[in-house]
Order: structure tokens, then C-alpha cells, then sequence
């Protein structure tokens, strides 16, 4: 048995280490250093770029969840971390020198693997392709042509979302514009004049993320920071995402100044998101700010809004749920590319996708871990979520089911959560 993985990040070296300990022999194809890319330094395999920290290792955060979800699943890369960890409290840090090069000594080590340094422009079958964030441009052109060119974005324009127990409800209401759609899918809060100008000019005077030069894309007049478009003019945002028009306060029956408008992101309305809410602010500066909206006093955020290069695909419309093409359920897409934002999603989706590729090469259907789990959790999201408003996400306890009993204290739910997933997932790693 043969396969192929094009890519040498994190998921792609899962991918590989997945597939050749199920007896399988694996061609790894990473285009450094023959191509290089803006963001990265060396051509080591796995190599972290923009931090030294794979986040937390509690139960009680979803990453930290995750991470024990991937260490019931064999995980190379969690176990190479473990090996190059340093202090760093409750995270899970690593020195980034020892850790890409000890990912690189086990991965040109293994009997069934071998690593091509060159530059792939063609899809492979049977095939994992986890190129991540900075896929080379004759890539990218190969995977629009086969799946569609509005299937491929090339930066995230990601509005903040926020818990929706950690809402003041009782400043918001339910409405969509005009009284389309159903009312239930969004929720608005209404700003008087005083209380729009004041958070205009919290907004103006917010402190922005530089980013890094590979970062640097041309705003689309569609997806403009709401920063940028608030430098317009002041009324610019009240004729934009947070125009009043068609949305009276049916407490009052009056239409506010202005309304910012949330869009409920998941079906059990855990998860909220703020409509036309894309920026650069730096994370201090969207708790401050976005504070001041009525009802958002105290919102809990389980993503935060961002604008940088990110060369991803709409999987909700391409990809099956094991994200295979549709016409190729033995060519999976993995990593950043099936828009998963972080380190350890990336290869979490690389692990599993090596997993199902080595089982359908074995005569076996591939398979996703129970919805309860976040790795499920993860995957029922980035193919299941609203094709026409998919953006990447970040593991967090919104994606998972609510609990049958509820739990009003936060860190208790939690726990509760992390309980009831990790005994769906050693279950499923057993099986």
C-alpha cells in the first residue's frame, strides 16, 4: 500500500506518521527549501512560526481537551511536544528548535517514509494534502480548477463569537432584518445615539495588530475591518453592519440609532456571531471595546476577530464529512487548509485524516470521532457549518452538544463536558 502527503507541517507529519504506522508506505512531499515562504525560517518539517505554545493543558479548556483526546489517539507531534516542553505553567510550551527538529529526526527516521523536498502541483489520489495557510500559488490554482474557484478563499476576514450564557439578554432582541428569515437566528442590541458615539470613538481609538509582512493583503471594499470603515465617517457603520433600518425594538417599537446585529452560529444557539464584526484589533482592545455594546458587557469570547493571509477551503461545500473531495473520498484535505485555526486542530485533523486514509486503503470505511468528543466536535463543524458564511474555527466548548442535565457553574460544566468527552473518545479509539 502507497500513499501520499503533500505538505511537511504539523498535520501533514501526523498524516505521515499515521498512515506509515498502519503499514503504510508514505511519500512526504515538503516544497522547502527549494520554495520557500515569507512565514517560515527553516526547512525543518513542523515547524512552529508564530508562537512557542500549543496553549493550555486543563480539562476544563477546550484545547487543553483536545490535546488529551489526541494523546488517547497516539499522537506523534503531542508526543514529541511532551519531549520538548519547557516551563510554561498550565500550557503546554515548547522549545520550537528542538521540537521541529525532533519532529524531523522521527519523521526521515521511519522505515516507510520518505521525504521528497520538492514542490507539488498536482493533486494526489490516494493522498492527504495539508499545505496549511501559505499553499503555493501553482497549488492553489490546482485546487480551484478541480473543486471551483469559490471554493477557495485566500485570507480570513473572521468576525468575533461569543458564548451565548455569558449575554445579557435582557438589553437584546430577538429580530431579523425586516422580519425575514427566522427571528430566533439572530439577536440584536440596540445603541442610542450617546451610546453609538461612544463606542465609535472606543473604536478609533482602539489599538490595532501589525501582523507580519505575509499578513499584508488589500482589504476587500466587502470585508473591511469595522475599524477601517468607522475611519469613513461617523454615520459609515450606521449604513453598514450596524444600520437600524428594518429592525424596530419590538419592546419599544421604535428603531435605535443603531443595532449590531448577532448571527447564531451553531443550532443549539450556544455560539454567536457578530455580523460584519472583522478587525485587527488586538485581543485586549476587542474585550474593551465590544464591551461597550449593550448586552456584551461581559461576553465570554470563543474566537476573536481577525484579518490576515489564510489560504483555506469552504469544506461545508466541498468536502465530505471526513473532508475528502466528493468525488474522491481517498484524496482528504487536512491542516489550516479545511479551516481549522490553531496548532493543535491542525493536527488533529492531519491525525485523523492519515487514520481514515491508511482504514479505506485497508478495505475500510473511514470514520469521525462522536460529536461529543472536540475533535468531532470540530469536524461536525467545519462540514456541517452554513456554507455561505464558513470561516475557520478554533476548538472551543461551544461546538460540543449541551449536557442533558444543565450546569449553571461554568468551570463544573465544563468539567462535565471534558468527562463525558473523553469517555466518548476512548471508546472510539478502542473500536
Amino acid at each position: 500500500m502507497n500513499a501520499t502527503v503533500v505538505g511537511g507541517g504539523l498535520a501533514g507529519c501526523e498524516a505521515a506518521w499515521a498512515l506509515a504506522e498502519r503499514g503504510v508506505e508514505v511519500t512526504l512531499y515538503e516544497m522547502r527549501p527549494r520554495v520557500s515562504t515569507p512565514a517560515h525560517h527553516t526547512d525543518r518539517l513542523a515547524e512552529i512560526v508564530c508562537s512557542n505554545t500549543f496553549k493550555s493543558l486543563e480539562l476544563v479548556n477546550a484545547h487543553g481537551l483536545l490535546k488529551a483526546e489526541l494523546r488517547l489517539l497516539d499522537s506523534l507531534l503531542m508526543d514529541v511536544a511532551e519531549s520538548a516542553r519547557v516551563p510554561g505553567g498550565a500550557a503546554l510550551t515548547v522549545d520550537r528548535e528542538v521540537f521541529s527538529a525532533e519532529v524531523t529526526r522521527r519523521v526521515e527516521g521511519h522505515p516507510k517514509i520518505a521525504v521528497v523536498r520538492e514542490e507539488v502541483a498536482a493533486l494526489p489520489s490516494p493522498g492527504v494534502v495539508a499545505t496549511g495557510p501559505l499553499t503555493s500559488d501553482g497549488l492553489a490554482r490546482v485546487i480551484a480548477a478541480r473543486l471551483g474557484v469559490e471554493a477557495l478563499a485566500f485570507y480570513d476576514a473572521i468576525a468575533p463569537i461569543v458564548s451565548d450564557e455569558s449575554l445579557d439578554h435582557a438589553a437584546l432582541f430577538r429580530a431579523s432584518r425586516y422580519g425575514k428569515g427566522e427571528g430566533d437566528d439572530f439577536l440584536n442590541a440596540p445603541l442610542s445615539r450617546d451610546g453609538y458615539e461612544a463606542f465609535l470613538d472606543a473604536l478609533l481609538e482602539a489599538d490595532q495588530y501589525a501582523g507580519h509582512e505575509f499578513d499584508a493583503i488589500p482589504y476587500f471594499e466587502g470585508c473591511l475591518p469595522i475599524e477601517e470603515m468607522a475611519r469613513r465617517g461617523r454615520d459609515t457603520l450606521r449604513f453598514g453592519p450596524l444600520k437600524p433600518v428594518g429592525l424596530p425594538d419590538p419592546r419599544t417599537g421604535r428603531q435605535a440609532h443603531a443595532v449590531v446585529q448577532l448571527r447564531r452560529e451553531d443550532r443549539a444557539g450556544q455560539m454567536w456571531n457578530l455580523v460584519g464584526f472583522q478587525t485587527r484589533l488586538r485581543i485586549p482592545e476587542q474585550q474593551r471595546v465590544f464591551a461597550l455594546i449593550p448586552g456584551l458587557e461581559r461576553a465570554e469570547f470563543y474566537r476573536y476577530g481577525s484579518i490576515h493571509r489564510n489560504t483555506y477551503l469552504n469544506s461545508p461545500a466541498a468536502l465530505t464529512p471526513h473532508l475528502s473531495l466528493r468525488d474522491d473520498e481517498r484524496l482528504i484535505f487536512a491542516g489550516q487548509l479545511v479551516g481549522v485555526e490553531g496548532y493543535t486542530e491542525s493536527l488533529a485533523t492531519g491525525l485523523l485524516a492519515g487514520r481514515n486514509l491508511a482504514r479505506m486503503l485497508q478495505g475500510e470505511a473511514p470514520v469521525v470521532p462522536p460529536r461529543e468528543t472536540m475533535l468531532g466536535a470540530l469536524m461536525q463543524y467545519v462540514h456541517g457549518a452554513d456554507p455561505g458564511h464558513f470561516q475557520p474555527m478554533n476548538a472551543n466548548f461551544g461546538l460540543l452538544p449541551p449536557l442533558e442535565r444543565p450546569e449553571r457553574d461554568k468551570r463544573e460544566k465544563r468539567a462535565r463536558l471534558a468527562e463525558r468527552a473523553l469517555a466518548a473518545m476512548r471508546e472510539f479509539a478502542a473500536s
